[in-house]
């Protein structure tokens, strides 16, 4: 609630709490894009930050100005946020250009629907999204028990990330299930009466599960469990290894070392395993089983070492040592490189010159 004085009369102009979340999410887009020159942006995931604002709008216009002619309009983006949730996760498992593969022009359909069931036949609308949200929310979730190996078209400098993003993403969208049920509940036993509240509170939710989102993102430090050496993202089911996975291990390990395979910034799991002939799943398998960690952290701890012998036989600056060991952010690097040995680049490289320097007045005075 805003006052605006003027002379004789005060105005009150009411700004409903959804627009101040479009405001928030505008932001947030406009810096998805800035960082897109620099870095790969999923396009998808754009796609729902855009269609968020848009839908924010709306609520505010329908809750708190009580314009009943945007519902329709809001149904509609309500399935197009779950869609293309669904397909910012789907582009990360599969690295496929989206011209071969032409089944997911299928996730329109679900928009087909609704836009048909607002045009001829309003009443199963609200069941009909609340069948969408649960849908995309149990493929998200699905996706998500796979651990962050399942997303194999994501670069393994980043994939923990994207794996945390899937896990916040597969939350909202089943959490919005449930809400909608509420709200249905709501209309059928009181007419509607806490609705509006209902979509209030569910809007502030939507907006600490973004924040949240953004700054584990952001995020350069990681929690206690993962500087203690795994990750509490790392979903590894400890199961003996065969004698298949061990022989994949070990031809993994002499690729790495003889062709340095890490130093590709843009590595994932799917290209790893194309140059070994196998699938991405023999691979992952393989290194769950034989090295008790995913993918990712495998080959983060290979970068991680060179990036230790260059810190310490050489005088460059960390942001290059940081992409000739294979890292494309800092803030992965730095919380990789503190996972694998407790402490931070600038640290490790103090903590080397003096171990060197006593050793050089070490042998100077043996000498």
């Amino acid at each position: 609630m805003v006052s605006v004085s003027s002379p004789g009369r005060c105005l009150m102009l009411f700004v409903p709490l959804p627009f101040v979340v479009a405001l928030l999410l505008l932001i947030l887009l406009i810096q998805m894009i800035r960082r897109s020159g620099d870095n790969e942006t999923n396009p998808f995931f754009m796609a729902v930050v855009a269609v968020y604002v848009v839908q924010s709008v709306v609520i505010g216009l329908r809750w708190g100005y009580n314009m009943l002619e945007v519902l329709p309009v809001q149904g509609v983006l309500a399935v197009i946020v779950a869609t293309l949730s669904w397909l910012s996760f789907d582009d990360l498992r599969d690295e496929r250009p989206l011209s071969e593969r032409p089944w997911l022009l299928l996730h329109v359909v679900p928009t087909l629907i609704i836009i048909g069931l607002v045009a001829f036949w309003p009443a199963p609308i609200s069941l009909f999204i609340i069948l969408v949200f649960t849908g995309y929310g149990m493929a998200l979730n699905r996706l998500a028990w796979g651990g962050p190996d399942a997303l194999g078209s994501s670069r393994l400098d980043g994939v923990i990330n994207s794996y945390r993003a899937l896990q916040i993403t597969a939350f909202a969208i089943s959490a919005s299930a449930v809400v909608d049920v509420i709200i249905s509940l709501d209309f059928a036993e009181t007419g509607g009466i806490y609705s509006g509240l209902i979509v209030a509170a569910g809007n502030v939710l939507a907006l600490l599960i973004l924040g949240g989102a953004a700054a584990v993102a952001g995020s350069s430090r990681p929690s206690a469990d993962e500087i203690g050496g795994r990750a509490v993202e790392e979903t590894v089911v400890m199961v003996s290894p065969s004698e298949e996975d061990a022989e994949i291990a070990a031809a993994l390990d002499h690729l790495m070392q003889s062709r340095a395979l890490y130093r590709d910034v843009d590595l994932n799991l799917n290209r790893l395993a194309r140059k070994m002939g196998l699938s991405a799943r023999q691979v992952s398998v393989a290194v769950n089983r034989v090295k008790a960690m995913s993918v990712s952290q495998y080959v983060n701890d290979f970068r991680v070492k060179a990036a230790c012998r260059l810190l310490t036989d050489t005088d460059e600056a960390i942001t290059r040592i940081m992409f000739d060991a294979g890292f494309q952010t800092k803030s992965n690097f730095n919380r990789e490189f503190l996972r694998v040995t407790g402490m931070s680049p600038k640290a490790w490289r103090a903590r080397s010159a003096v171990a060197n320097k006593s050793s050089a007045t070490v042998i100077r005075l043996a000498g």
